[in-house]
Formats: C-alpha cells, sequence, structure tokens
C-alpha cells in the first residue's frame, strides 16, 4: 500500500479504520528525512494490513496540535481510529515493528 499524505481535512477519513502508523514530519527535519526509507519499507511489507499516513506539522497544525505533536518525528499507532502506541523521533525498522505487529489480526 503506497503512503498517504493526510491534511486537516482528511486526517478522521484515513485513519478511522483498521491498523494506521502515522507519521508527524516536516521537510526540514533531518530524523525525519532517516526515517522515510524505513516508512516505505514498512508500505511495501505489509501491504493491506498497516497503512501509513504522513501529516506535515508545518502545513497540518491543527492536527499536530490535537495529537500534542511537541517534537518529530512522532510516530503514532491508531487502530480504528484511537491511539495505541506512540515513539518519538527516529527508530529503526525492528522497533517500528514491534509497535505495529501487536496490533494486527
Amino acid at each position: 500500500m503506497a503512503i498517504v499524505n493526510a491534511s486537516n481535512a482528511t486526517f478522521a477519513e484515513e485513519t478511522k479504520e483498521g491498523v494506521v502508523l502515522v507519521d508527524f514530519w516536516a521537510t526540514w527535519c533531518g530524523p525525519c528525512k532517516m526515517i522515510a526509507p524505513v516508512l516505505e519499507e514498512l508500505a511495501s511489507e505489509y501491504g493491506d494490513k498497516v497503512k501509513i499516513v504522513k501529516v506535515d506539522v508545518d502545513e497540518n497544525q491543527e492536527t499536530a496540535a490535537k495529537f500534542e505533536v511537541m517534537s518529530i518525528p512522532s510516530l503514532f499507532v491508531l487502530k480504528d481510529g484511537e491511539v495505541v502506541e506512540k515513539t518519538l523521533g527516529f527508530k529503526p525498522k525492528e522497533a517500528l515493528e514491534e509497535l505495529i505487529t501487536p496490533h494486527l489480526g
């Protein structure tokens, strides 16, 4: 499944069903750039099991504020619209898989 870029207007619709990994990021953020290829890998490996949604905090401050994002990258795992996990900063693929896996199936 491709990575989806969500806005304030589309966020609720994009995250309401299933397991969703949300990446709050910004174009100027070094660790955000480092985690991007990791998210691409997860998207291709997990396919339809996990949806990956990216939210640019500069362009979507309303959504970032709702989730109380204070530093980026902030990664949230949502299941059917509810936050079930969150982590801050760059994480290797294995650490992200550990966050996601318990919520599948």
